[in-house]
C-alpha cells in the first residue's frame, strides 16, 4: 500500500469513527459531539491495536457481533419424561452389548397333590446378547476462518448441536421400538379412531382411550405403570373434544406429564411413529411416510419396556492437519438401546382411520 492510499484510509477511518462517535454522543448520552468523537477514535486506537498485525483494522470501528446464539428447537426435557420412566440398564452394557438371561419357563403348580415323589423340572436359562444401536452424525466442517472471526464459542456450540441431534434421535428410536410392529388381537393391539372427519382423517374422541383401555384390559397389561404417548394430531384432537383433557392440559409443566385418564399417565410427543392405514402396519424407522401412513399415539407398560446406554465417542480431526481446507471436523458416535422386555401384552397404538 502506498503512503498516499494509506494516509487516504487513515483520514476516511477518522471521518466514520468522528461521525458515528458524535451521533451516539448526542443521540444516545446527550453529550457533545466534539468529545463523541475523540473518544470513538480514541476507543478504535486502543482496539485496533490489540488485533494481531495481519488483521484487517486500519483504526476503523468493526462490525460488534453480540455472540447470542438462536438455537434450534428442541424437545424440551419435560416432554420425554415418558422415556425417562423406562428403566435403565446401562449398568449391564459391556463392550456396546447388553446380555439378557432368556427365561426357559415357569415352575408347573401343583394343587392338592397326593402324588409322591414329585418330578423334578428344569428351567433352562439362556444368555440371549443384545448389540445395541449405533448413532452416527454427520461431520461438520468448522474453518479456523469461523473460529477467528466469530464472537462466540463455534466449537461448543456445533458440539452441543450433535448431542442434542443425538438425543432426539435416542427418543424416536425408542418409541418407534415400544410401539406395536402390526394389531395382533390381545397381544399388540392396533386400531385407528372413531371421530368426525378432519383434514382427511377421524379425530380422537375420548371413546377411543376407553376402546384403549378395553383392549389393554383384554391382554392382560398389568394396571400399574399404563403410559400413552399422544402425537400432535390426537393431543390437539382431545383438546377439542375432552373437557377433562383440556382442564388439565398445562396443568403439570415440570414432570411433562399431561393428566391421567383411564388409567393411563399421558405425555405427548412430536415424533410418534407411523402406520400404513389399511394394514395397520408400523412404517420402518426413519422412512418418510406416504400419503397412505397416519401418526400414531403409542401406549405401553413402562415396566416391561427397557433402554441402555453404551458409550460414546467424539472425533476431532484438527484444522493444522488439513492443508487444503483450514477446517476442523467434528462428529459424534454413541451407541443404545431401547426395546421392550416382553413383545405381547405390554404395548399397542392407536391410528388416525382415513376419513
Amino acid at each position: 500500500m502506498t503512503k498516499k492510499s494509506a494516509l487516504l484510509l487513515l483520514l476516511c477511518a477518522l471521518c466514520f469513527n468522528s461521525v458515528v462517535g458524535a451521533a451516539v454522543s448526542v443521540l444516545a448520552f446527550g453529550g457533545s459531539s466534539l468529545v463523541g468523537a475523540i473518544v470513538a477514535n480514541a476507543v478504535a486506537l486502543i482496539v485496533g491495536a490489540s488485533f494481531p498485525k495481519s488483521a484487517l483494522r486500519s483504526g476503523v470501528l468493526v462490525e460488534v457481533w453480540t455472540g447470542e446464539m438462536i438455537k434450534a428447537f428442541r424437545t424440551p426435557p419435560t416432554a420425554v419424561s415418558w422415556f425417562d420412566r423406562v428403566r435403565s440398564y446401562d449398568q449391564y452394557v459391556e463392550n456396546d452389548v447388553i446380555h439378557f438371561a432368556e427365561l426357559g419357563g415357569d415352575p408347573k403348580v401343583l394343587i392338592n397333590n397326593t402324588t409322591y415323589p414329585l418330578n423334578i423340572q428344569t428351567l433352562e436359562d439362556a444368555d440371549k446378547p443384545v448389540s445395541l444401536d449405533k448413532f452416527d452424525t454427520e461431520a461438520t466442517p468448522v474453518t479456523d476462518d469461523e473460529l477467528h472471526a466469530l464472537s462466540y464459542d463455534k466449537m461448543g456450540s456445533v458440539q452441543e448441536r450433535h448431542r442434542e441431534s443425538l438425543k432426539e434421535a435416542t427418543y424416536q428410536k425408542a418409541l418407534h421400538a415400544y410401539a406395536p410392529d402390526s394389531n395382533v388381537a390381545k397381544k399388540t393391539p392396533v386400531f385407528v379412531t372413531t371421530g368426525e372427519a378432519v383434514g382427511g382423517r377421524k379425530k380422537m374422541v375420548p371413546a377411543d382411550l376407553v376402546e384403549l383401555k378395553r383392549q389393554c384390559d383384554l391382554m392382560g397389561m398389568p394396571q400399574e405403570g399404563r403410559v400413552l404417548v399422544l402425537c400432535p394430531d390426537h393431543s390437539n384432537d382431545l383438546l377439542e373434544t375432552s373437557k377433562n383433557y383440556a382442564e388439565h392440559y398445562n396443568i403439570n409443566d415440570t414432570e411433562g406429564k399431561i393428566t391421567r385418564l383411564y388409567g393411563f399417565d399421558i405425555y405427548e410427543y412430536n415424533n410418534c411413529p407411523f402406520y400404513t392405514v389399511s394394514t395397520l402396519k408400523k412404517l420402518a424407522f426413519g422412512k418418510t411416510p406416504a400419503g397412505t401412513e397416519q401418526q400414531a399415539s403409542v401406549a405401553f407398560h413402562v415396566g416391561s419396556m427397557m433402554k441402555a446406554n453404551g458409550s460414546v465417542k467424539f472425533y476431532h480431526s484438527e484444522a493444522k492437519n488439513d492443508p487444503l481446507y483450514h477446517r476442523n471436523l467434528v462428529n459424534f458416535r454413541k451407541y443404545g438401546i431401547a426395546l421392550p422386555l416382553k413383545a405381547n401384552c405390554t404395548r399397542a397404538a392407536i391410528v388416525s382411520a382415513t376419513a
